[in-house]
């Protein structure tokens, strides 16, 4: 523990330097890439990373290790006034773990979030996403229910997305049991989370069942066999570049899955009308940048409501870096704000 708070206070105090300092020791001038600046602080971390062994050089189990480190150093503190409390939901393969935030200021009208974190499939637990999902509590102003679904490879497609489904509906049908009124429930997720999030409304749509109250999809997986510009323009970012994609889908597939599948890639199901209202999130400095901008534009133009926002200057899985990069931390905050506006009903009113 005590090893953890002076790599904390290290990294924080590195990355409270100012940005020409940062950029100097990331080795290099203002990075400027497809008409996008990137943060001074998120590019002295993949100057850092670089240093290391990549990613895909990995075992899924040392990747593991590595983004639990990476976490200590990077996540900020769980919010004040969101009281949070471990849970087991009942699941296809056994009890699936989670873990709810209630904040003292929740809305009794407001539906109960439940949200799946990013990892590719692969890698991630509840701690990956605690800190914002306190955030979305509070200033959401409702509950969240965060899963612990079942990783790849030891558990292939589908089996995660099969856990945060059954959570999804175990959560609609107790929904008082988390201060929402009955089967009022949303869902979210980032990247890989996000994936799940839109299937589970496409899903809702083909079982004939109601839509979420919301979908949250930050910076989303939505088609697995991408070959979108931002793929190639920003193919080698940090922390997500297209060859960890491959990496992360080559163990989360199974040798007969086909990507083109809207079970995997739900931006190729042909139609998405009747699906839930939503805010869509994306990163500028993301390979998957362009695939989460389309599915925004395809479901406005399906007719759903739809909020959509690209924090230009930040990466992938920047939900995580709250504790480090302030404009990481404003963005969870306004993200919150724009789900707040969601459940409200305000999504269309404010054309955004």
């Amino acid at each position: 523990m005590a090893d953890q708070r002076v790599q904390r206070f290290l990294v924080r105090t590195l990355l409270s330097l100012p940005s020409p300092i940062l950029r100097l020791m990331a080795g290099g001038g203002v990075v400027y890439v497809g008409g996008r600046t990137l943060d001074p602080r998120l590019q002295f971390l993949a100057a850092q990373a670089s240093r290391g062994p990549a990613m895909t050089s990995l075992s899924p189990e040392e990747a593991r290790r590595a983004n639990t480190q990476g976490l200590v150093a990077l996540s900020g503190e769980r919010e004040p006034g969101v009281r949070v409390e471990p849970l087991e939901i009942p699941g296809p393969d056994g009890p699936i773990p989670a873990r709810a935030y209630r904040p003292a200021s929740q809305d009794p009208s407001a539906p109960v979030m439940v949200f799946a974190h990013f990892g590719g499939g692969v890698i991630g637990d509840l701690d990956t996403c605690d800190a914002f999902c306190s955030v979305l509590a509070k200033v959401g102003r409702a509950a969240v229910v965060s899963v612990d679904y079942r990783l790849a490879p030891e558990h292939r497609f589908p089996a995660g997305l099969d856990d945060v489904l059954a959570a999804y509906r175990h959560v609609r049908d107790h929904a008082q049991d988390f201060g929402a009124p009955p089967g009022h429930v949303a869902i979210g997720g980032d990247s890989m989370g996000g994936n799940f999030a839109a299937i589970i409304c496409q899903e809702m749509k083909r079982a004939g069942e109601p839509q979420p109250a919301l979908q949250l999809l930050i910076y989303p997986c939505v088609d697995v066999a991408s070959e979108t510009q931002s793929m190639t323009t920003y193919g080698e970012a940090f922390p997500l570049s297209s060859a960890m994609m491959d990496w992360f889908m080559g163990h989360y597939m199974g040798p007969d899955a086909d990507p083109a599948d809207p079970s995997l890639s739900p931006l190729r199901e042909p139609d998405l009308s009747g699906l839930a209202p939503a805010v869509i999130v994306t990163a500028g400095f993301d390979p998957l940048v362009d695939q989460g901008e389309a599915y925004a534009k395809r479901l406005a133009d399906a007719g759903s409501p739809v909020i959509y926002r690209c924090y230009d200057s930040l990466a992938h899985a920047f939900t995580a870096f709250t504790g480090a990069v302030p404009a990481a931390d404003t963005a969870c905050r306004e993200i919150a704000g724009l789900v707040r506006e969601g459940l409200e009903g305000r999504i269309a009113r404010a054309g955004r």
